[in-house]
């Protein structure tokens, strides 16, 4: 697995949790950079910019990245740009919501 596999796996722990469905499942995470050896820089977004558990999930996002000890220096960019849409989301996910 390469490094951007292995986040996005490790991503895959941190849940919203009101829909209970992980944050890569639902299309929250946008982009995943390394600008060098030791960084990782996550653009991402929540489903609605009013979300109540922002700092939740933005600090859920940023800790598992520091548990996997690959990066010295972690960037979460939150972005509203573009808008999430639940076009976004894998189809497991959209399975899980339809129940």
């Amino acid at each position: 697995m390469n490094r951007k596999e292995v986040v996005l796996s490790n991503l895959k722990r941190v849940m919203d949790p009101e829909l209970n469905i992980n944050v890569v499942d639902l299309g929250l995470i946008y982009d995943i950079n390394f600008p060098d050896c030791d960084k990782a820089v996550i653009t991402m977004t929540l489903t609605t910019p009013g979300c109540p558990l922002h700092d939740s999930i933005v600090s859920g996002v940023k800790y598992c990245i520091e548990d996997l000890e690959l990066f010295s220096d972690i960037e979460v960019n939150l972005v509203w740009e573009p808008a999430w849409t639940p076009a976004r989301m894998t189809p497991e996910a959209n399975q899980l919501l339809r129940g």
